[in-house]
């Protein structure tokens, strides 16, 4: 029997709107007052500029407010921005910056996962350095994998410095010829203010309502958990059987229902404990990204499509939420697709490295139905793109998803288990035939294991079923062949040993039924029939 893992994760969804974390005491500050007003507007205007035009995000303002960390990771040119409002005095004092700049940059690189970062230091000052040319601030300094490119904009030079930088050309950058306390505080008002709306709307993708399906299912599943123990265990197959596990030979017989009700069920409390949790975390982060409706779309679908990869790439009887709550990272995966700046910012590396560990852990520890991890995984993304996330509509590639995920489930489908036995796994044949012959279809059951036999890779338990049907059909000759070919699979296969006894005794063989019922008695003693059958043949052979 092959259950599902208990998913292990660590989400920092709140990581992305706090600030990454700067050096600020290594950098020295003072408060700027000495720098004209018109230097003040110009550092606030270029702050604005980044944040409303070119969607940069504050990463840091200083308790000064002379020092802003602006990111975007999509720039190429310009990973990075810190913008500096200071009077320069000497290059030695630039130097030391710089070098403090790039150290920080390669903090700021490592917290972001990035390979390379190219970091843009613009300073906004009266005057260049006294003792210091223009070389100062063209050769890039590098640190490791993090490169700091320099930009001096000082003096009357400032706005036609900026009109020729190919970054800013295409803002606008008069000055006013008289700027006045209140030209500054508003031009800083609107680079606030366009960073407050930038941060909130980025806030409003996680919380678009609060979740309340996530907790049904979880109640759900705990009342189903009781219900099984109630009635025989959660640990035992023939419980799980009756009350939906996915079972193959049922569902091959037509009960696909059994796609649904496996996400509901879990075997033991471990298993229920560990994909409770996992549902708690995951599914109010999807419930509240994705809106109510949506998130039930999203993990039934998941679920039915994790049930369905399992029947369709394993035999073992399973059960347990973890196909929908796999389903939950692929529509965490999507809203990856569609946001990736939010989404690595965010939670994506935790995202991805949780998938990886899991599907790992998948393949090296038995017991793991992966198979149901990943039809759940791939399920949730094709149903995130198919509902997509609320005020995301793409009608063409929601379209798209819809047509590409019905062709892939067809086609899935009928390259898995078809009507032809010999393309089943031999335990499949096998329950499929027990449920023929528990509901006595005996030419049924011979259908189905007859091929198998001789074109297939049959086990004994296939050859005692297929000799058991014989036996039923009255066909003893080539039953008593089967029932040989079990033995020799299986030494220790008592009924084997049983049937072929009486067999035997039927056409007079009774030397050899000897044989196989003193086999039969020795394997399993407990059973009287087989004790009865062995004195009867000892006395009487």
């Amino acid at each position: 029997m092959k259950t599902s893992l208990a998913v292990f994760f660590v989400l920092h969804f709140k990581k992305g709107f706090g600030i990454v974390g700067i050096d600020k005491g290594s950098i020295k500050k003072k408060v700027v007052d000495d720098v004209d007003l018109r230097y003040h507007y110009l550092f606030w205007k270029i702050a604005h500029y980044l944040v409303e035009f070119k969607h940069y995000r504050i990463l840091n303002l200083s308790p000064n407010q002379d020092e802003i960390w602006l990111e975007n990771t999509g720039v190429k040119e310009a990973n990075v921005i810190r913008l500096v409002l200071k009077d320069l005095d000497w290059g030695n004092w630039v130097k030391r910056d710089m070098e403090l700049t790039s150290v920080n940059g390669e903090k700021i690189r490592k917290s972001l996962g990035k390979r390379q970062l190219q970091v843009k230091n613009i300073y906004v000052s009266t005057f260049p350095p006294v003792d210091s040319g223009p070389e100062l601030f063209q050769e890039p300094m590098n640190n490791q994998k993090t490169t700091v490119r320099p930009l001096l904009l000082h003096g009357d030079h400032s706005v036609e410095t900026l009109r020729h930088d190919p970054f800013f050309s295409e803002g606008e950058w008069d000055l006013p010829k008289e700027v006045m306390e209140a030209n500054v505080e508003w031009v800083k008002s609107m680079a606030m203010t366009a960073s407050s709306k930038q941060i909130q709307k980025e806030r409003q993708l996680f919380e678009k309502g609060k979740p309340f399906y996530t907790y049904f299912f979880i109640a759900l599943q705990l009342i189903m958990f009781f219900i099984l123990e109630l009635n025989g265990g959660s640990k035992n197959p023939q419980t799980l059987i009756e009350f939906g596990a996915k079972y193959n030979p049922l569902m091959i017989e037509g009960e696909w229902w059994r796609l649904v009700t496996p996400i509901f069920l879990h075997i033991g409390i471990l298993h229920l404990l560990m994909n409770t949790l996992a549902l708690f975390y995951l599914g109010t982060a999807v419930e509240k990204m994705f809106g109510r409706i949506r998130f039930i779309f999203i993990y039934m679908i998941s679920g039915i499509t994790g049930s369905l990869a399992s029947f369709l790439f394993t035999s073992n009887l399973s059960a347990g939420a973890s196909g929908a709550i796999f389903g939950c990272f692929g529509a965490l995966l999507y809203f990856g697709v569609l946001y990736p700046k939010i989404f690595f910012r965010t939670m994506g590396t935790n995202i991805i490295a949780v998938i990886l560990l899991n599907l790992v852990l998948g393949f090296t520890i038995p017991g793991i139905d992966n198979a149901g991890h990943i039809g759940g995984l791939i399920g949730g993304f094709l149903a995130a793109g198919i509902v997509s996330l609320p005020n995301a509509l793409r009608p063409l590639r929601q379209l798209l998803f819809l047509v590409g995920s019905i062709v892939l489930i067809g086609v899935l489908v009928s390259r898995g288990t078809g009507t032809d036995p010999t393309s089943w796994d031999v335990d499949t044949v096998n329950g499929v035939a027990q449920e023929k012959i528990s509901n006595q279809q005996w030419e049924e059951a011979e259908k189905i294991l007859l091929p198998v036999v001789e074109e297939g890779s049959p086990n004994a338990q296939t050859y005692f079923y297929l000799s058991y049907s014989e036996i039923k059909l009255n066909k003893l000759a080539p039953a008593k062949d089967h029932l040989k070919a079990a033995i020799d699979e299986n030494e220790q296969f008592h009924e084997a040993h049983y049937n072929l006894a009486l067999i035997l005794i039927d056409s007079g063989e009774r030397k050899e039924a000897l044989i196989h019922a003193k086999k039969a008695y020795e394997l399993n003693r407990q059973d009287k029939k087989y004790e009865k059958l062995y004195k009867e043949l000892q006395e009487n052979t």
